[in-house]
């Protein structure tokens, strides 16, 4: 399956969803918190979904970002002649 196909079929569950909330909101009433929390779940996965569609649509998503090799060799001396250590402050003074 492509991804575009795997997104159609999220989409028709939280469609299947939306149905079965709505009967539930019919047999129990719409005053109940628990229903009106599900149902803004509900429409948060809508539009999770929609943004998912529209980030695999585009062309951007098929590229992947270039890797930076970060070489093995040890860095240079002098990039820590002022430095303090963590916690234990400059080389030359007592930690507190």
């Amino acid at each position: 399956m492509s991804v575009h196909d795997d997104i159609t079929a999220v989409q028709r569950c939280l469609d299947d969803l939306n149905r079965s909330l709505s009967r539930l909101e019919h047999q129990l009433g719409r005053g109940g918190l628990e229903i009106r929390r599900v149902r803004l779940d509900a429409e948060h996965l809508r539009e999770s979904v929609a943004l998912l569609r529209e980030t695999a649509a585009s062309p951007a998503a098929l590229h992947r970002p270039d890797l930076v090799t970060i070489s093995d060799a040890p860095y240079d001396i002098s990039l820590w002649t002022d430095s303090d250590d963590e916690g234990l402050g400059a080389r030359d003074r007592r930690a507190p």
